[in-house]
């Protein structure tokens, strides 16, 4: 059975730090493109990151660039996007997603993907 369960969510000020964990069962994140979306009040879902290895492609919305960054422990089986200098804008709740069809992610773009976990609160506020 695919899983995918996030964990780090939680309250921060403006300017703080939060590390994202997204731990997969049931598959190998090895052989998947991975990837972060989130979704705030009243919007809809955007990409944030995503990475594939076959492809060596990385895609950051525009918005987190230089702020966030996508990586994975094969070891752990764990996907990890690291937040730092957050906004209150940043506040969402925030999905971790996986697709074995590498085309997801590119370096332009980043497709809705076929696994996703249920989500972690992250809100940023004073």
């Amino acid at each position: 059975q695919v899983q995918l369960v996030e964990s780090g969510g939680g309250l921060v000020q403006p300017g703080g730090s939060l590390r994202l964990a997204c731990k997969a069962s049931g598959f190998l994140l090895d052989y998947y493109a991975i990837g972060w979306f989130r979704q705030a009040p009243g919007k809809e879902r955007e990409g944030v990151s995503c990475f594939c290895y076959a492809s060596n492609s990385t895609y950051y919305v525009d918005s987190v660039k230089g702020r966030f960054t996508i990586s994975r422990d094969n070891a752990e089986n764990t996907m990890y996007l690291q937040m730092n200098s957050l906004r209150p804008d940043d506040t969402a709740v925030y999905y971790c997603a996986a697709d074995f069809r590498h085309s997801r992610c590119q370096p332009q773009i980043m497709r809705p993907f076929e696994y996703g976990g249920q989500g972690t609160q992250v809100t940023v506020s004073s």
